[in-house]
């Protein structure tokens, strides 16, 4: 019996079974091992196939005279338009229970560059010194395979398939099993409102996948109201969750899933999970620019929003920057990080010049881990013209305090790769396409950024280089990593109780002066309160569970009964 409607699976050892959603063909067949098995064509667009093979045997799908990659393919066995691999899913993972989501402490990585290698396999050996440092749970940017050797992973075709650049699948499933070993979760993120410019045959195969109609940034709209594609993206994701063991996702910018169908897909799919069978904790993040709040409360699927106004807060505060997306938080950074640090979202559907209408729902109301937080990420750093980080944009002391109220603040903390050890090397944006789609990239990034000279070509494997965190002065990074343990410290034995025992009550939040405040966080257990001064000098107090003073710059948490 097949697990999942699209690609092939292995029904009894020896014969695997084939399927293709491609309604507008006829003639559908799979070419493996020197053979054309026909597929059989049903009144719903589906087409399928049985066939003897084995685990390793290579295949192709053909259309016609066409021959392509599964697009639900598991492994590919060479870029984005080779054979497609059968893989056998089976692998004794290590015994792993999961962890609570008030325990979360993230740090988002990319697989090709957190390590010299760029693998799954050296990844892995890093894990025990993750969970030493405090991290709880590492976020895999996207794996599904996209075209060349180098890219953030965005512009993926194959998202069944691991990259092969980082390992095979079972280099993928080791890498997880490592990092349960060290008590640490694994999501990943995934990328379901658009398919990349190079390799996405899905297209070819069911024009019926998309609504041209529709326009997305990245083109045509996925079809979320056909019963097929919603099944392609569903089982997509409990293969990751069944197959590589996964402990959840962050799902990229759920605002460009065009949904007509009902109910909304992104419901479907919480529901889908949830209602999984798995035994053990299966957490679900969101990225999404509406700042829509029904999905993580009592009665959604989701357990977190990434918090972009919390970002945009605390940069425009520490850099001064106010261009483009920071122009709403230009004129009140401060009185918006009193919000944020209130409610979560500081855009609530209120006016915020010089935006015209509102964007946001109330989300007061929200528990405080429902926010994912962050100073950092992939997109706020890379997708500046140079990707500089934090730390070479803002007084370094300034960004030491805010890194402690991002770690001791009741949110879920997510740190981006190197951020944990001061990292400032850049993170950049880069790609590994060819001939006009590499030079349409290069005008396009040039277009977005008119003024920046002596900008990073995005195609050169020079820029994929400087953007290899972990070379910077090892004094210095040891001395940045003793601060986040601490921290983390502190946060696992003090914080966590609280957020576990529960939310008491409304915060408050109190401007001490221009740039400095008390917050206090109530929960059944206790409150959280941390003073924060970012440079103002005023009345401080003496004394905290956890201070830390660096320059002008103070902060000062303390746990009261």
């Amino acid at each position: 019996m097949r697990q999942y409607e699209w690609g092939a699976e292995q029904v009894e050892p020896g014969r695997w079974s084939f399927a293709l959603w491609s309604p507008d063909a006829a003639d559908v067949a799979v070419e493996i091992g020197g053979r054309v098995v026909p597929m059989s064509a049903e009144a719903d667009g589906w087409h399928r196939a049985e066939a003897e093979a084995k685990a390793g045997d290579t295949y192709r799908l053909r259309i016609g005279d066409v021959a392509i990659p599964d697009p639900a393919s598991r492994a590919q066995a060479g870029d984005v338009h080779a054979d497609s691999v059968l893989v056998d899913p089976a692998h004794d993972f290590h015994p792993w229970d999961g962890r609570p989501w008030e325990e979360t402490v993230i740090l988002e990585i990319h697989v090709g560059l957190f390590t010299p290698e760029g693998t799954f396999a050296a990844a892995a050996a890093r894990m025990e010194e993750l969970a030493a440092l405090g991290v709880t749970m590492v976020e895999l940017m996207p794996v599904g395979q996209f075209p060349g050797a180098r890219g953030w992973g965005y512009d993926g075709v194959l998202p069944w398939a691991p990259h092969p650049s980082y390992g095979t699948p079972a280099d993928m499933r080791a890498f997880v099993d490592a990092a349960h070993r060290a008590g640490i979760s694994v999501i990943l993120d995934v990328v379901y409102n658009h398919f990349g410019p190079d390799g996405a045959w899905i297209g070819q195969v069911a024009p019926s996948f998309f609504h041209p109609e529709i326009a997305t940034p990245w083109g045509a709209a996925i079809a979320f109201d056909e019963p097929a594609v919603r099944r392609f993206f569903i089982g997509n994701a409990l293969h990751w969750l069944r197959e590589y063991n996964l402990d959840g996702f962050r799902f990229d910018a759920i605002d460009q899933i065009r949904d007509q169908g009902e109910p909304e897909f992104m419901v479907e799919l919480g529901q889908a999970i949830r209602d999984g069978g798995f035994d053990r904790p299966i957490h679900l993040t969101t990225e999404d620019n509406r700042n829509i709040t029904r999905l993580h409360d009592e009665n959604g699927p989701y357990d977190g929003e990434w918090n972009d106004d919390y970002h945009h807060c605390i940069h425009v505060l520490l850099t001064g920057e106010t261009q483009d997306y920071y122009s709403s938080f230009g004129p009140a950074p401060f009185e918006d990080l009193c919000l944020s640090l209130e409610c979560g979202f500081v855009e609530q559907g209120q006016p915020r010049p010089p935006q015209k209408t509102g964007r946001g729902e109330r989300s007061c109301d929200l528990p405080w881990h429902a926010f994912v937080n962050f100073n950092q990420n992939h997109d706020q750093t890379g997708n500046r013209a140079k990707g500089e980080r934090l730390l070479a944009l803002a007084d370094p002391d300034a960004v030491k305090v805010a890194h402690a109220l991002l770690l001791l603040g009741p949110f879920v903390p997510m740190l981006f790769m190197g951020e944990e050890a001061g990292e400032t090397a850049p993170f950049q944006f880069f790609a590994d396409f060819t001939g006009d789609l590499a030079e349409a990239t290069r005008k396009g990034r040039h277009a977005e950024f008119p003024g920046v000279k002596e900008f990073p070509d995005p195609m050169s494997e020079e820029t994929y280089e400087r953007s290899r965190p972990y070379r910077g002065d090892p004094g210095a990074m040891a001395a940045w990593r003793d601060l986040t343990r601490r921290l983390l410290a502190f946060r696992q034995d003090r914080i966590v109780p609280l957020m576990t025992s529960g939310r008491a009550g409304d915060p408050e939040i109190t401007r001490a002066g221009p740039r400095s405040l008390v917050a206090r966080w109530p929960f059944a257990a206790g409150t959280l309160r941390i003073a924060l001064d970012f440079g103002d000098g005023g009345p401080f107090p003496d004394a905290g569970d956890i201070r830390i003073e660096e320059g002008t710059c103070r902060l000062s948490c303390i746990i009261e009964a």
